[in-house]
């Protein structure tokens, strides 16, 4: 891309960060230079962000409606999956899989909280409290 060419598009981002890009300058060599945003990149970001809110609502939702453990909520509020997850909290995939659903939860251990509180960067409390409403923990 040509120095030139480079986007200076007004972005929600364009006051916290800046883009570092490659482009070349009027002799052919390659520099450095700053994009204060891209329309593009920002739409995509947006829309990442809006989809990372819906699966959130829907763990509330989930919750709420007796379905679901706050394991859910605090998993897509983290931005994980159930492998991450599971990596971080030292169990087995099909362990957290079930421990999602609120009535496995109610079983489990204060050790076994432990270790997803500890994922979540949360205390036992905040996991066993969780009330549904999204001002929790994050």
């Amino acid at each position: 891309m040509k120095k030139e060419d480079l986007p200076q598009d007004k972005t929600t981002l364009t006051d916290f960060t800046r883009d570092v890009y490659y482009v070349k300058n009027k002799e052919g060599a390659y520099e450095q230079a700053l994009s204060s945003g891209w329309s593009v990149k920002s739409d995509a970001l947006e829309g990442a962000w809006e989809e990372i809110d819906r699966r959130v609502a829907l763990a509330i939702e989930s919750f709420k409606a007796g379905e679901a453990s706050p394991i859910l909520y605090y998993m897509e509020k983290n931005l994980m999956d159930i492998p991450t997850l599971a990596g971080y909290a030292g169990q087995w995939s099909f362990c957290v899989k079930r421990h999602l659903k609120a009535k496995s939860f109610k079983r489990l251990s204060d050790k076994k909280l432990s270790k997803y509180a500890k994922a979540f960067k949360i205390t036992i409390e905040e996991l066993k409290n969780f009330d549904g409403n999204d001002n929790n923990g994050l």
